[in-house]
Formats: structure tokens, C-alpha cells, sequence
């Protein structure tokens, strides 16, 4: 099901009920960029701790924003059952502020989303707006100020004219207490024309009437002021910021429902959700854990899971969920006694049950929260001896997938997994590989980069002048590395042993040298005889 700025309202009751009664609720963000690269050497790299990792993300989420949301809600209807309600909201700034909000285009990524389909119209014209903590504090004091005002497209202005010229015409000729009615507004400028109208106007009251109407009342000044201080007014300040958080009151259900939240390498969604729709993203990384699970103290990442289930059972190595949804759905993985739990498309979310639709966030959303539920029941089936009970319950599956909760997958990088809820655990990876350059002047990364890329993959650092360190996440590319460059004239590759390449470790030890040569000089000097 879509839903843009002029349904988001209505829809939401009907969302906070679904949301209460869900097991589960799996998430997708589809954005307008990834990886920033600006400043240089933004790039995630394997040498990154989970600190820099995040420093570097925060960066490219700070620049790029949400175009489209996935949400997936989960509900057990009987004993074996999940029925799923997938929604697909688009989603566009807030332009009810002080601030215009800025945001950044990545080429490849407009390209691969244009690939897949996506409807940049309805992003653009109808987007629901978002705000967070901080843009909301600086909206509400400038609403009591007066001093708050759009910023509106070219569409947006278009429309806010021909509905302040009609009203203007109209006025002129009108008698206190006669009305107009105004037509074809969408959700938002219904707000938007109402609030323009009342601030341009001193004699005019308006009311919305449903169904993309406002009724304009031609007024005294006196009969306004009282109209404006009644409990009726549509426009209180109250409601503006309602309207104007749209998609963050959503989000504060999800919060206040403390429904487990799942995705699939999820790391950038929860880092969206965080500066979008709550604060924007703390400096600390500790602090950013905290905020988060404090938000849903119950994550789980289903790259996490399967990258677990492909090391301690006979599950293929594929990586993109689609390939992971497929693999679970094939015969020789499912099992017969019991079988999956049933997972049934809403009747009013019955596309995707028809037509595949990939990286589309509603539906990326409801194949992640179909991968959990056929990993736990497969965990569950091999966890234990005796028979499985046909209708598994959702609070036995969470206590077979125990280790993976809030461990969110951490790509190429010194750790495997982000614990939100303690330690992050360091991973067993190769060692370090230290290349020292002999008569080959000028070399950089670049062309280190480029010397090896035909054997393996590497991410390399600069040590020192004439020396880099390699790094891999396969053991077997190390092996290759130090077996064909046992023997190069200009290149001697060897493991990197910190006592002995580190510059630290190396500086240290000549000014230790030097200053035990001079306390040896002076030692000799002082205790040589002296000549009377």
C-alpha cells in the first residue's frame, strides 16, 4: 500500500492500531545516496573501529536523505499464521520552518532507484513531511512568535496564488458572514492555504471540510479574534505541528510500541531514523547506541542471522535479501514437520503476493520480516531434539534467535556486528600486511591499490614514506599475497608485527637509543680520572 502526504493522516489511526496488536515490525529506507564523498577518504574501510565507521556514516547521513520508507507490520492471527500489512510511504522534508532543508543527490543512486522504478514525482509532490526534535523546538517557538513561514516549490506557490487571487477577488464584493469554498487541495495545502489566507487577510476565517475543501468566511476583526481563542480552530498552533511532523508521529508509535524492529543490514535505517525523526546524530558513537536502544531495545538484523546460519549450517553464501528470501523458500531447506509458519499479504496489501518488487521499501520491508520468521523456525527445528510444536509461538522464536538481538551487521570492518545493548566483540580476521617500497619513488595508495588489485582485494593505509599496510577480510588473499611477492625486486610484503612497523614503536626506540648513548657518555665522561 502507498502512502504520500495526502492520505498520511487518515491512514494513521488505522496504523497505530495495526502496530499494537503486530509480533514484529520489519523496516527498509531507500535514500538519496550512500556514501558521501566529501570530505576525501570518507570510504569505508576495513581498518575503520566501529567509532571512525560510524564518523564516516554520520557524515553521509547528515548530507543525503529518505526518499521512501518501508514498513512491514507482522501479526499473528492464529496459531501457525503471520498476516503483514506492508506500507510504502514516501517521504519529503519538512517546509514548514525556519530553515529550508538542504539535501544531496547521489548520481548512482537516483540511477538505481530510476532502474527499479521508483516515482521520483510522488516523492517530490508527495512526500509526507518529517521533522525532528530540534527542527520541531525551533518551529514551535517561532509559531509563537509569528514568525514562521514556508518554504514552498514552484507547484506549492502556484497553488497558494490562484487560491489567495480567487479569495481576493471574492472579498471585495462580499458581506460579513458569507462564505466561499475553495477546491482540489491535498492534504498538506489545506494547512498551508489556511495559514497563508489568515496571515494575509484580517477579515477572512477558514475552516477545512474534508475532501480536499476549505470554506473561507468573510469576518469582522472582533468575530475573528473570538473564533481564534475557541477550542474549534483547526489551525492552533498545536495542529500545525502535528501536521507538520507527519511521518515523526508515526514514528513516536513505533517508539512507544517497543515492538521488536527488524531490517536487514540495517546500521544506515536506524542512523536515518535517528537524525530524521528523533535528533540529530550525537558526535559519541556510545552515545548514538544509547539513543537507539533506548528507542527500540529489541533489534534484529537478518544479515546477522543468515551470515551466522551460512557458517554453522549448510546455507549458501548468497548476500542481497533477495537471493537470502529465495534460498529460504527452496524445498531442501524447508522442512516438513512442522513446516514455515503461513506469512499471508493483507488483502489491501496484496501486490507484492502478485509481483516481485525489488528495492522498493515496503517490499524489501516484507521479504526482511519473512526472512526472520523462516530463520527462526529453521533455527528452532535444528536447535532442538525433540519434535517442534506446529504452532510456534513468536516469544520462542526471539529465544532461539537470543544471540543476534540488537547485533546489527557491520560491513567490512575491525568488528561483525554493532551490540546495541553492551560490548562490541572484535572478530577474528587475517593479519595485517606491511609492504616495504625499495627503489620505486613517489608511490601512493592509489598505485599500491592498483599493483594488487589483479591478485585480491585490499584496503591499504599509509605507515610511513615507503611503507603501507594491507588489509584483506579473506585469509586466503594474505596466503596469495605473501606467496607471489616472496621474491619481488621493489616490494617486500610481510606480516605486520607492531613492535617492529609501528612509527610510534619505532620513534620510541631511537629517542630510548639516544638517550641511553648519552647517559653512557656521561657515565664514562664523569668517571674518567682527572688530570692534576
Amino acid at each position: 500500500m502507498e502512502v504520500g502526504a495526502e492520505g498520511f493522516s487518515r491512514s494513521l489511526p488505522r496504523l497505530r492500531r495495526r502496530i499494537r496488536r503486530a509480533a514484529f515490525v520489519a523496516i527498509d529506507t531507500e535514500l538519496t545516496g550512500l556514501h558521501s564523498t566529501s570530505p576525501q577518504n570518507n570510504e569505508p574501510s576495513l581498518f575503520d573501529s566501529p567509532a571512525e565507521r560510524y564518523l564516516k556514516a554520520r557524515r553521509s547521513v547528515q548530507r543525503f536523505t529518505v526518499t521512501q520508507l518501508g514498513l512491514a507490520i507482522f501479526s499473528k492471527e492464529n496459531s501457525n499464521k503471520y498476516v503483514v500489512h506492508s506500507y510504502n510511504f514516501f517521504l519529503f522534508p519538512s517546509t514548514l520552518g525556519v530553515r529550508d532543508v538542504e539535501f544531496t543527490l547521489s548520481a548512482s543512486s537516483i540511477q538505481f532507484l530510476s532502474h527499479y522504478g521508483f516515482d521520483y514525482n510522488k516523492f517530490l509532490k508527495d512526500g509526507i513531511p518529517y521533522m525532528n526534535e530540534v527542527q520541531e523546538k525551533i518551529l514551535r517557538q517561532h509559531l509563537l512568535a509569528g514568525s514562521w513561514k514556508f518554504h514552498s516549490s514552484t507547484t506549492d506557490r502556484d497553488v497558494l496564488k490562484k487560491a489567495i487571487d480567487e479569495v481576493a477577488c471574492w472579498i471585495a464584493a462580499a458581506k460579513e458572514e458569507e462564505t466561499m469554498i475553495l477546491q482540489d487541495l491535498n492534504d498538506y495545502h489545506v494547512l498551508e492555504v489556511q495559514l497563508v489566507l489568515r496571515q494575509a487577510l484580517q477579515n477572512v476565517w477558514t475552516e477545512p471540510l474534508g475532501n480536499r475543501k476549505v470554506m473561507v468566511k468573510k469576518v469582522s476583526p472582533q468575530h475573528r479574534q473570538l473564533l481564534e481563542n475557541s477550542s474549534y480552530d483547526h489551525c492552533q498552533k498545536d495542529l500545525i505541528l502535528l501536521s507538520a511532523r507527519g511521518f515523526t508521529n508515526l514514528f513516536q508509535i513505533l517508539v512507544k510500541a517497543k515492538k521488536p524492529l527488524v531490517g536487514h543490514n540495517m546500521l544506515m535505517d536506524l542512523m536515518h531514523f535517528h537524525d530524521k525523526f528523533y535528533k540529530p546524530l550525537p558526535e559519541s558513537y556510545e552515545e548514538f547506541k544509547r539513543n537507539i536502544h533506548n528507542l527500540f531495545p529489541v533489534l534484529i538484523d537478518t544479515k546477522t542471522v543468515t551470515k551466522s546460519m551460512q557458517k554453522n549450517y549448510l546455507f549458501p553464501r548468497v548476500s542481497s535479501l533477495m537471493e537470502v528470501y529465495a534460498v529460504l523458500c527452496s524445498s531442501s531447506l524447508n522442512p516438513k514437520d512442522p513446516p514455515w509458519p503461513v506469512i499471508a499479504l493483507a488483502s489491501d496489501c496484496s501486490r507484492y503476493a502478485e509481483k516481485k518488487s525489488p528495492h522498493e521499501a515496503g517490499y524489501d520491508a516484507f521479504l526482511c520480516g519473512s526472512v526472520l520468521l523462516m530463520s527462526a523456525h529453521l533455527l528452532l527445528c535444528r536447535s532442538r531434539d525433540d519434535a517442534v510444536e506446529a504452532d510456534s509461538s513468536f516469544s520462542q522464536y526471539l529465544t532461539v534467535l537470543a544471540e543476534h538481538v540488537n547485533k546489527v551487521n557491520f560491513i567490512r570492518g575491525g568488528i561483525s556486528s554493532i551490540n546495541f545493548s553492551g560490548e562490541d566483540s572484535p572478530c577474528h580476521r587475517p593479519p595485517v600486511l606491511v609492504v616495504h617500497v625499495r627503489g620505486w619513488p613517489g608511490l601512493n595508495e592509489r598505485q599500491i591499490y592498483q599493483e594488487f588489485k589483479g591478485l585480491c582485494r585490499f584496503d591499504v593505509r599509509r605507515l610511513s614514506k615507503n611503507q603501507f599496510m594491507l588489509l584483506s577480510s579473506k585469509y586466503k588473499q594474505v596466503r596469495l599475497v605473501l606467496r607471489e611477492y616472496r621474491h619481488h625486486p621493489h616490494l617486500q610484503v610481510s606480516i605486520y608485527r607492531h613492535w617492529r612497523h609501528s612509527p610510534f614503536v619505532n620513534c620510541l626506540l631511537q629517542v630510548s637509543g639516544v638517550v641511553a648513548l648519552w647517559s653512557l657518555l656521561a657515565f664514562v665522561l664523569g668517571g674518567a680520572p682527572s688530570c692534576s
